[in-house]
């Protein structure tokens, strides 16, 4: 079965929120890179994905710069970097076309958030026939403060609030909701073979 590495959202843009201090995986970069180097040896399709928000003036606007790769990420001519301006990255890219031209029947997803932008994509995924497997450990996210908690409040109070969903939570709440409906969840070192990862 032909494979792919679908890389969501691995973008500065993330870097220049006040809520990177309390992300849930700072080796994200150093994960997603060893998914990379094995997909590469074995001949896989590395596909990347960059949301952008055109004209908000966010860090997700295009024209604030920080729509592009964390450092020590870096595509290979060959592999396709597309952008979305939707939560999932089928919706508003040629995502779909691309992997069927391609002959890709399973995906591996990674990247940035665990609960929104990569376990979407993982849904749509498997509801156009992929296979998909999760690679939660080379995924992550953010505390989420709850729906009726004050807005603009500042990270250290989001943090010591009680209704806080903890990065914890929001990994296993994934893990529960995707696993044997959309997705198989494995960690890197499940997915990646012993002699890649020695090498």
């Amino acid at each position: 079965m032909k494979s792919a590495l679908i890389v969501v959202d691995l973008q500065q843009s993330f870097l220049r929120r006040p809520n990177w201090p309390a992300v849930s995986n700072p080796q994200i970069v150093e994960q997603v890179d060893r998914l990379v180097t094995a997909a590469r040896a074995a001949g896989d399709l590395v596909v990347w994905v960059l949301h952008t928000e055109p004209g908000t003036g966010t860090v997700f606007d295009p024209a604030q710069g920080h729509v592009r790769l964390m450092d020590g990420l870096t595509p290979l001519d060959a592999e396709p970097v597309i952008t979305k301006t939707s939560i999932n990255a089928f919706t508003t890219t040629n995502l779909q076309q691309l992997l069927t031209t391609h002959g890709i029947r399973q995906l591996t997803v990674c990247g940035i958030q665990t609960e929104q932008c990569c376990e979407t994509t993982t849904r749509v995924a498997a509801d156009l026939g992929f296979e998909v497997i999760f690679a939660i450990d080379a995924t992550a996210t953010f505390p989420i403060a709850h729906r009726d908690a004050p807005s603009g409040r500042a990270l250290p109070e989001i943090l010591a609030d009680p209704s806080t969903l903890s990065t914890a939570d929001i990994i296993t709440r994934t893990e529960y909701a995707l696993a044997g409906r959309f997705a198989t969840i494995r960690t890197v070192d499940e997915i990646v073979p012993a002699t890649v990862a020695a090498g």
